[in-house]
């Protein structure tokens, strides 16, 4: 098995995501992208460029808190989301499937945490 940051689910997941709303945004008329577009564009970037700056930390304590800091990004760019389809900037039915897909990477994230952290403790005994 290749262990790279490249082959991580949860990464290539968030990198996807990121792509989805980088797109998302690329449809918003200037005053929207200047807005909320950068908003949500920073807040899901974040989430894989966390995700990689914790996996390339030497030390387990390093790197889990960057994978925290990329949960609340996800929940961020969830909020973000919801104030886009508050304001008919997308439909109902993408937000939807962005935040389904938030909780998606969510899980994953925190299915990883979990094991750092009992690798962490079999390498402390």
């Amino acid at each position: 098995m290749d262990y790279t940051l490249e082959n991580l689910d949860v990464y290539k997941q968030a990198e996807s995501f990121s792509d989805k709303i980088w797109n998302m945004v690329q449809s918003f008329d200037y005053f929207t992208k200047d807005t909320i577009g950068k908003q949500v564009a920073r807040s899901e970037d974040s989430i894989s460029a966390n995700i990689a700056e914790g996996y390339g930390r030497h030390y387990f304590k390093e790197s889990k808190q960057f994978y925290f800091f990329a949960r609340g990004s996800i929940q961020e760019t969830k909020s973000w989301l919801g104030k886009c389809e508050r304001r008919n900037l997308i439909y109902k039915v993408i937000c939807t499937n962005l935040i389904e897909e938030a909780n998606l990477i969510l899980l994953k994230l925190n299915s990883y945490i979990k094991f750092i952290s009992e690798v962490q403790k079999k390498n402390i005994k």
